[in-house]
C-alpha cells in the first residue's frame, strides 16, 4: 500500500519498503516442509515403524550474511517515534534468527535455533497437555469432505466475507490448509467433517488470511511483516475463532495436545519413531495422526513451533475475556499480544490504521458448548 499519510515521511516509506524487499521471500513453512513426505510416510508404514523418514527440502539461494548485514544497515535513526523504530529494531532481530533457521534446515543445528526462536514447553504447557488428554472423548463425526469440496467451501467463505484469495490444491502437505500470502493452499489428500471443514475457514480465512489482508491495508509493511514470533498470538487466534464459531472438539483439543508432548518428546529424545510410538501407544493416536503430528516436530531437523497453539489459545482467550475492545486491535495484522500498548499507540497516532476485517467469530460468536467451555477455563 503507497504511504501518503502524516505522521510518516517519505524516508520513513523508503526504509519500509526496502525491508519489505530484504525480508519477502523468507518463509519457514514453506521451506520446512518436507518435499518428499508422502512417500516417506508411505514407507514408514510399509516397514512397520522401522525406518526413519528421510525428509528432503526445496534448497535456499539466501545469502544469509549478506542478508543479515543489510538488514542492519538499515537506517533506523531516521524513524522520530520511539515506538515505532523499537518495534522496527525488533521486526529486524526477528528476520535475522529467521534467516538462522532457513539456513540451517535439514540439519541438526535448526533445532537450536528453532528452541531459540520459538522456544520450548513449559512445566504449564505440559500440563495442560496431560490434563486434556485426559478427559473423555466426544463422538466423531464422519470425514466427508474432500479438497474440492474443502476447496469449494473456502472461495464461498472468502466472497462471503469480502477476502481477496487465491484458492489452490496441492500435493505434499502437512496441513490441510496454509495460508501463505493471500494464497490459501488445500492439501490434496485432506479429507474432513462438516465441523472440522467450519472450524478450519474460521482458522485460516477468519485469522490468518484477514490479518495478511488488514496487515496490506496499513499505510507501512511493517504489519504484514508481523511482529516478532507472533505464532503465539496468531495461533492463539486462530484457535479461539474456532472455539467461538461453535465448531470446535476435544477431539482438536487433544490433537494441540499431543503435538505439546511430542515437542518435548522432540527435544528429549531426538528420535521420530520414540516420539510416533509414543503417541501411538500412549495415547491412541491413529497411525495417521501420530505420523503427521510427530512429522510436524522433526521437519526441518526439529521445529518447536506446533506447542504454541495451546497456549496462545489460553493466552488470547484470557486477553479476550479482560481487554475489551482494544483485543480487536490484534487483528490490525500479524500482530502479537506482547505489542499491544505499542500498536495501540501506534494506532492513535494516526501511523497505524485500525482492522478493516474483523473476524466472523469474533463479530458474532456463536453459543459455545457448555463442556468445551468448561474444559476450556480449567487450563492454566
Amino acid at each position: 500500500m503507497t504511504l501518503n499519510i502524516e505522521p510518516t515521511s517519505q524516508r520513513l516509506a523508503s526504509l519500509d519498503d526496502n525491508l519489505t524487499q530484504l525480508v519477502k521471500d523468507i518463509d519457514i513453512l514453506n521451506s520446512v516442509n518436507p518435499l518428499n513426505y508422502i512417500q516417506e510416510r508411505d514407507t514408514f508404514f510399509a516397514n512397520k515403524y522401522s525406518q526413519e523418514p528421510k525428509f528432503e527440502y526445496a534448497k535456499t539461494s539466501f545469502d544469509t550474511h549478506q542478508a543479515k548485514r543489510q538488514l542492519y544497515q538499515l537506517p533506523l535513526e531516521i524513524i522520530e517515534d520511539s515506538d515505532l523504530q523499537k518495534l522496527y529494531s525488533d521486526v529486524i532481530q526477528s528476520y535475522s534468527d529467521k534467516l538462522d533457521q532457513l539456513s540451517t534446515i535439514g540439519t541438526q543445528e535448526f533445532m537450536y535455533n528453532s528452541l531459540r526462536y520459538y522456544g520450548e514447553p513449559s512445566v504449564k504447557d505440559i500440563a495442560n497437555a496431560h490434563f486434556i488428554l485426559h478427559l473423555p472423548t466426544e463422538d466423531e463425526s464422519h470425514p466427508e469432505h474432500d479438497s474440492q469440496a474443502i476447496a469449494s467451501y473456502m472461495q464461498r467463505f472468502s466472497a462471503q466475507h469480502g477476502y481477496t484469495s487465491d484458492i489452490q490444491v496441492v500435493d505434499g502437505m502437512l496441513a490441510n490448509a496454509l495460508v501463505s500470502g493471500s494464497r490459501v493452499k488445500i492439501s490434496q489428500a485432506a479429507c474432513i467433517s462438516t465441523d472440522e471443514l467450519h472450524a478450519l475457514a474460521h482458522h485460516e480465512l477468519g485469522v490468518h488470511l484477514l490479518t495478511t489482508l488488514n496487515g496490506n491495508q496499513q499505510p507501512l509493511n511493517l504489519l504484514s511483516l508481523g511482529c516478532p514470533a507472533n505464532t503465539n498470538t496468531q495461533e492463539g487466534l486462530a484457535i479461539l475463532c474456532e472455539y467461538l464459531s461453535g465448531h470446535f472438539s476435544i477431539k482438536r483439543l487433544r490433537t494441540l495436545a499431543l503435538r505439546v508432548l511430542a515437542v518435548e518428546s522432540m527435544i528429549k529424545e531426538r528420535d521420530f519413531r520414540h516420539t510416533f510410538m509414543l503417541l501411538k501407544e500412549q495415547y491412541k493416536a491413529s497411525d495417521t495422526l501420530a505420523f503427521t503430528i510427530t512429522s510436524r516436530v522433526y521437519r526441518g531437523g526439529g521445529f518447536t513451533k506446533d506447542y504454541l497453539y495451546l497456549r496462545g489459545f489460553r493466552e488470547v482467550l484470557n486477553a479476550y475475556d479482560q481487554l475489551g475492545d482494544d483485543f480487536l486491535l490484534l487483528l490490525c495484522g500479524k500482530t502479537e499480544l506482547k505489542y499491544l500498548d505499542v500498536i495501540r499507540s501506534l494506532v492513535k497516532k494516526g501511523i497505524f490504521q485500525a482492522p478493516r476485517f474483523i473476524s466472523p467469530a469474533l463479530s458474532n460468536p456463536m453459543q459455545t458448548n457448555p463442556i468445551h467451555r468448561y474444559i476450556v477455563s480449567a487450563l492454566k
